[in-house]
């Protein structure tokens, strides 16, 4: 998504830990921002904020009493923007940097972040605040996505009401497999993703390694308890000894002859899907996609050092 960040020339401070805190997302190819400092010398200013007012498809408005204070900022693009978001036409996110009155702005009917809207400045550590609202935006831009691959991919005319039928077919053990390698790429991917942004959380530290193609193990440390301390080891492959397609073992660098949980590929009539086997979770007999049960493994890892985090 093209990001528009709005702020005030005295916040330029919080522009920039935004700006290195978005560094994931930008290597990732899920944003792009926009902010004035990007105007080149010699052009019109005014026209070129205009045209990104107009392409961009997200607002983070940096939220100050020098923001509310500046006619520009408020008056100018704070409306463009609410004026876009209540026509659906892009997303507008408020991210409190200051104590300020916010709420007594139009603001006041959006979710601001970080956390329950709480300032930035207020936070012990700054970065956790950052890391909050990072989070956040991944989910946005995640959304936004799922939304987009819909528009984007219409049914071509004579197909139109084939989308409104479910074709009854046989998976065949090519397709399990497929299946299979497609679920635990998406699973080590979140893994890796997840333990770069837990690992920038004051007091503790998280660690993603590859230990072969289709294998990875992960450790996270909470500084905070005794015995906070948890491992996981997940392989993506048909288990010896009956485990589960997707098994995984609260073990560093574990072998595959041991698990304590994992996933099992099944399938209806029309569709493949994941469920969780008969030593994992309380949950076992719901159905999941591969991102579902990425999320079940990574809070139950997270449970285990005895860190939690919200969705």
């Amino acid at each position: 998504m093209k990001a528009f960040i709005s702020y005030s020339h005295r916040d330029t401070a919080a522009l920039e830990r935004l700006h290195t805190h978005l560094s994931m997302l930008r290597r990732e190819g899920q944003i792009t921002e926009w902010y004035d400092r990007e105007i080149l010398a010699g052009s019109d200013l005014d026209s070129e904020i205009t045209a990104q007012l107009e392409s961009s498809e997200l607002f983070l408005l940096l939220v100050s009493p020098d923001f509310l204070a500046s006619d520009y900022c408020y008056d100018r693009e704070l409306r463009r923007a609410l004026e876009r978001h209540e026509s659906g036409e892009a997303i507008v996110v408020p991210i409190i940097v200051e104590p300020c009155d916010w709420k007594s702005s139009p603001l006041k009917q959006l979710k601001a972040l970080p956390r329950d809207g709480h300032p930035v400045s207020e936070w012990t550590n700054q970065n956790n605040a950052f890391l909050d609202v990072v989070t956040e935006l991944r989910r946005a831009v995640a959304r936004e996505d799922r939304a987009d691959d819909r528009e984007d991919e219409p049914a071509p005319p004579a197909r139109a009401a084939s989308s409104r039928y479910r074709i009854k077919r046989e998976f065949d053990e090519i397709d399990r497999s497929d299946f299979r390698s497609n679920a635990f790429e998406i699973m080590r991917r979140y893994f890796e993703r997840a333990v770069a942004e837990v690992d920038q959380i004051e007091g503790v530290r998280a660690r993603y390694v590859s230990t072969g193609p289709l294998s990875f193990t992960c450790t996270l440390i909470n500084r905070a308890i005794d015995h906070g301390t948890a491992h996981i080891t997940v392989h993506g492959q048909s288990g010896a000894m009956g485990f589960s397609d997707i098994f995984y073992s609260f073990q560093e660098n574990a072998l595959p002859n041991t698990a304590n949980g994992g996933f099992t590929i099944e399938s209806d009539n029309y569709e493949l899907f994941l469920k969780s086997g008969p030593f994992g979770f309380e949950t076992s007999s719901e159905r999941l996609t591969p991102e579902q049960a990425s999320a079940l493994l990574w809070t139950n890892f997270l449970d285990q050092a005895g860190v939690s985090h919200d969705e």
